[in-house]
């Protein structure tokens, strides 16, 4: 016992400075441990200078932004709990859709992380490096005060940019999907909260028709078991998937939020080589902060500011039951499409009555049979009406209702580094990025054109298209392959589907092929370090089974990577990618509606992007028919 007494005091005896070193070989959750010890330790463990070597562990920000950071919270333990609840997020997220490309990159921005779509985009004049990259904002999530998370979502409609606040769940360490999603919540207290200017502004038909779902299908023996029953919660995953789309719908619908103070404010420091320049981006994006912040807790432009937080409702939550209500409206109209009798046939007709019909048959999810009729029975509950059942029991829940951002981990397979995605579920995925290391020296992110000289564009095409290409290393039959997955593409009409690999080499097979050419664009001479062995992609058995043929891929003494097509000579040209810095430097654009803006679940062959004044409206193929 004397020996931990003795022990005990020379630790609490220590500097702050040595304990922060012996700190670093400590999590921040062995912190807090130690902290509910004693009071002793606890006084110890509460020192600045040890959370801020936590946040320098965690390694997300440099020393001197973490230094300005501090300044936004109450600690630099709030501070540490923010950077380690948001680290699994950083990095590159993608979906299938639109097939040109959907890259969405998760980086810090200030006292926050900020999700920016790379558009699909040509090569300007100035190449990768020194010309701007096209982004646009998905999501954001602030740090308050005390370290905790707050979630907005833009989007933009009708010409004018919105937020979409909402709540996070918790973030899990290995996350690989991301999820948007509704969920009740029970309120703490029983105050009425106040209805939004927006949920005002919807009658309840127009509600209904976002909802479309209630539970007039079920028996009255359901519904008296229901009642008699413990409200079971209902996941958001399991409701049908127009269920989902509309709940998400409205709710984006009433409590986005129009602040115009925000419009020329930056999300996140640029690029600046002096400090005079830096500073003035760091107050203004402590201004956009403290806006932020108090939009997500009083509401936004329509609310009045000075009257006090007891007079104003939460505007991330909506009051379930005024959606409840609307779902009766839905009795009396599948009522209508029923019938009276206990089976109805309810057959095609190319009238428009007929197509209105059939519309609302789809709506609520009864679909016909092959020879074009719909037999619908009450004695016998259908799947469709198991699923409204459902719906109503999700509702059910809670007593508000709001957007969430679950950061989820999934058994996803995949096939060359590229994830299987689900087609009907609002979300990202997150591509596992390799680390370059020596056996693994170009794994990363690439980025480049088709062409040589690289990124110089010619006087009969000004500019180039820009791929991104994620680079990594697989073992198969022995064999260490470098794969070339592609993410992005900057074509108006897309060649190749994403997760397609663009080449494949093998890294242990040496190529005797010689380079084409001798000078690179500075007409300075070329030496080729390494050369190996490959396949490039071609023209295949249609759009989804692409074929290949034979190439090598060199390796410049200036880091350049160029992979060519023996027999066509195409030529695809890459560097290694710095997206954070491209972002710093890039020029933001509009985004897209907000659940498109996170999740752009329809097929899309073309550039859902193209609108933009500075790109190309129409960017032909540069290989489509050479290789």
């Amino acid at each position: 016992m004397l020996s931990e007494s003795c022990g005990l005091s020379l630790l609490v005896a220590l500097p702050d400075d040595i304990f922060s070193i012996i700190s670093r070989f400590l999590f921040p959750r062995d912190l807090c441990n130690l902290s509910v010890c004693c009071k002793s330790l606890c006084s110890l463990v509460a020192s600045e200078k040890i959370w801020l070597t936590q946040c320098d562990m965690v390694g997300i920000l440099p020393h001197e932004e973490l230094i300005e950071w501090r300044k936004g919270v109450s600690s630099y333990k709030a501070l540490c709990c923010f950077l380690v609840s948001v680290k699994p997020l950083i990095g590159i997220w993608v979906h299938q859709n639109p097939e040109l490309g959907n890259v969405v990159y998760v980086m810090p921005g200030f006292v926050s992380v900020v999700g920016c779509r790379i558009i699909p985009q040509e090569l300007g004049p100035l190449g990768v490096e020194d010309g701007p990259i096209l982004w646009a904002p998905v999501f954001e999530i602030i740090a308050d005060f005390d370290g905790s998370t707050i979630f907005f979502l833009h989007g933009r409609e009708k010409g004018h940019d919105y937020l979409y606040p909402g709540l996070i769940k918790a973030v899990e360490r290995s996350c690989n999907v991301l999820l948007l999603e509704v969920e009740p919540k029970q309120q703490k207290n029983q105050g009425k909260l106040l209805q939004s200017s927006s949920l005002i502004q919807y009658p309840e038909k127009e509600i209904s028709r976002k909802v479309g779902r209630s539970n007039s299908g079920l028996s009255r023996s359901q519904r008296v078991l229901e009642q008699s029953e413990p409200v079971q919660a209902v996941p958001f995953s399991k409701l049908a998937f127009s269920d989902r789309r509309k709940l998400l719908e409205t709710v984006t619908s009433q409590v986005r939020l129009k602040v115009s103070d925000l419009e020329s404010r930056p999300l996140f420091p640029q690029l600046r080589d002096d400090v005079e320049n830096f500073q003035k981006d760091m107050v203004l994006l402590s201004e956009r902060r403290s806006i932020l912040l108090k939009i997500f807790k009083f509401g936004g432009d329509d609310i009045d500011w000075k009257a006090g937080p007891e007079l104003l409702s939460d505007p991330t939550q909506l009051e379930l039951s005024e959606i409840r209500k609307t779902l009766d409206i839905w009795s009396s109209v599948r009522s209508t499409l029923s019938g009276d009798h206990g089976h109805k046939h309810l057959t095609k007709s190319k009238t428009l009555g007929g197509y209105f019909r059939n519309s609302f048959r789809q709506i609520l999810g009864r679909s016909g049979s092959i020879n074009g009729t719909c037999t619908i029975s009450r004695n016998s509950p259908s799947a469709s009406e198991n699923r409204h059942g459902l719906l109503h029991q999700f509702l059910k829940s809670g007593d508000t209702i709001g957007l969430t951002l679950h950061a989820c981990t999934m058994k996803l397979s995949s096939y060359r580094a590229w994830p299987n995605m689900h087609d009907s579920r609002f979300a990202l995925y997150k591509l596992p990025l390799q680390a370059p290391r020596t056996d693994q020296e170009y794994a990363g992110l690439w980025g480049g054109t088709f062409g040589w000289p690289p990124g110089i564009p010619s006087e009969d095409k000004p500019g180039k298209a820009l791929f991104f290409l994620l680079l990594s290393y697989e073992e198969s039959r022995g064999q260490r392959l470098l794969i070339a997955t592609k993410i992005l593409e900057g074509t108006h009409y897309v060649l190749h589907p994403n997760g397609s690999a663009m080449f494949i080499v093998n890294v242990d097979e040496p190529s005797l092929d010689p380079f084409p050419w001798d000078t690179d664009a500075d007409s300075c001479p070329v030496n080729v370090k390494h050369a190996f062995v490959g396949e490039g992609i071609a023209n295949g058995y249609g759009f989804r089974y692409p074929g290949s043929k034979p190439g090598s891929l060199f390796v410049t003494q200036n880091g350049i990577l160029a992979f060519i097509w023996k027999e066509s000579r195409v030529v695809l040209t890459l560097q290694r990618l710095n997206l954070p810095e491209l972002l710093k430097k890039g020029e933001q654009v509009p985004a897209l509606l907000p659940i498109n803006n996170f999740s752009y679940l329809t097929k899309s062959y073309s550039n859902v992007f193209a609108g933009f004044s500075n790109m190309s409206t129409c960017l032909s193929s540069p290989r489509q028919n050479q290789i």
